[in-house]
């Protein structure tokens, strides 16, 4: 995973608004990295069009610059795109590459080896719509259920290697050109030098795939996070996490640090799980109403889970009672996967802690969600108390930046000239840091 520090960086930036709409939390944190390369952004009235929303993260590697200038710039170039009022989808498709193409006429800019992801949640009149390039990720929680809005862009997905290979590149080692473990992103203009084809035909592209929602009064919270975040934990496990946080009434930017806690890996032995930057975004929707109305919506949606893995598990009890090979199939169905005692404890409603920063110990749903499209087989969640915790949380250990290609090893359009695979190596996350971009 590249060069990682001796012990990780726990110290966290985090902020918080709020209006009658939207409670809103947000908290990034160095961790094992040499160097924070995410930024961040939540402006709960854009300047250039009161009333709605813009909530995004971008994941640097190679440097900050490019995820700082996104996280400071993007949303102007898409609420100044003429087609905004009456297109918002496709403003959010030309805004990408219009920020794009001005870092590429940018000499500063153009000149970097950086590259950044870019997930951004806009809400207009009560319209949810979620633009990404890359494999950081949103969720929301809809009556108590998951939904992701977005689609991580790997090289491995087939209609992204047809991309990369019509544009004249390969893929290699899980990687574009045997270099990049994305194949959509800000940046990275060293991989977009076909100027034959289109912006978004480029073998990396920063046009991004937009998801759109109707907001109800049964929108419950959002979760904007870096890959740090979901290279832990499964989409599942995180909403289960918040809603649970939220039940004990905790605020949306302690929810961030605690998640961040949470997945921090305790040492530098876990392959690189665990170890990358992190930031996290939680929007709460109040839809008018006091807080403590959503706390009350998620004590309820907990109770009911806790309530049905009750049951399954004593399905489960009952069916071995019988003999052997006799299991009613409907009843296997109904039977989770085994958890360990840690994961069990929190399903209780237990949640250990480290320290200041509150660690609940969930693992994904055996169940899974419908609404999960995301090709990504989740790294299961650590689950050991590390020994000799310090009070603020800061053990934790690095984790390989290569992000998990699905449980699928496809062969490589372009063979490997070599026997083995080289050693794995990062994003290209190695420059300076830079200031989180608001």
């Amino acid at each position: 995973m590249g060069q990682s520090l001796s012990e990780p960086e726990t110290s966290k930036q985090s902020e918080f608004c709020q209006n009658d709409y939207y409670k809103v939390g947000s908290s990034c944190m160095q961790g094992w990295r040499m160097h924070m390369e995410d930024s961040h952004t939540h402006i709960l009235s854009l300047p250039d069009d009161p009333g709605t929303s813009f909530f995004a993260v971008y994941d640097g590697h190679g440097g900050a610059k490019v995820a700082e200038y996104a996280g400071k710039h993007l949303h102007k170039y898409v609420t100044r795109r003429p087609e905004y009022a009456n297109d918002v989808k496709h403003a959010l498709q030309q805004g990408f590459l219009d920020l794009d193409e001005a870092m590429l006429n940018n000499e500063a800019l153009r000149e970097q080896m950086s590259g950044s992801t870019a997930v951004v949640v806009l809400i207009k009149d009560n319209r949810l719509y979620c633009a990404n390039a890359g494999d950081s990720r949103a969720i929301a929680c809809v009556d108590g259920r998951l939904d992701v809005l977005s689609f991580d862009h790997k090289p491995t997905n087939e209609k992204e290697r047809e991309r990369i290979s019509s544009a004249g590149g390969y893929v290699e080692y899980n990687r574009v050109n045997g270099y990049l473990a994305l194949s959509r992103a800000l940046g990275d203009f060293g991989l977009k030098r076909n100027k034959q084809i289109e912006a978004k035909e480029q073998m990396v592209t920063a046009y991004p795939d937009v998801e759109e929602r109707e907001v109800s009064e049964g929108w419950d919270f959002l979760v904007i996070a870096c890959d740090g975040i979901w290279d832990v934990l499964s989409s599942q496990a995180v909403l289960e996490f918040v809603q649970e946080e939220i039940a004990q009434g905790i605020y949306p930017q302690q929810i961030c640090e605690n998640l961040m806690m949470r997945c921090l890996a305790p040492d530098c032995q876990m392959g690189g799980i665990g170890g990358d930057n992190m930031t996290v975004i939680v929007v709460c929707f109040l839809h008018g109403q006091p807080y403590e109305e959503l706390v009350n919506r998620c004590k309820e949606a907990v109770s009911k889970r806790q309530e049905q893995r009750r049951k399954r598990r004593s399905h489960s009890n009952r069916s071995h009672e019988g003999t052997v090979g006799e299991e009613d199939p409907e009843h296997q169905q109904d039977t989770p996967r085994s958890h360990s005692s840690a994961t069990l404890a929190s399903e209780e409603g237990t949640s250990p802690r480290r320290g200041k920063a509150r660690n609940g110990r969930l693992e994904d749903d055996s169940s899974g969600s419908e609404s999960e499209r995301s090709e990504d087989v989740h790294t299961p969640a650590l689950v050991v108390e590390p020994p000799g915790a310090s009070e603020n949380g800061s053990d934790g250990a690095a984790r390989d930046d290569a992000p998990s290609n699905g449980g699928e090893q496809p062969a490589p359009v372009k063979p490997s000239p070599s026997s083995s695979a080289p050693e794995k190596a990062p994003r290209h996350k190695e420059q300076t840091v830079g200031t989180i971009g608001q």
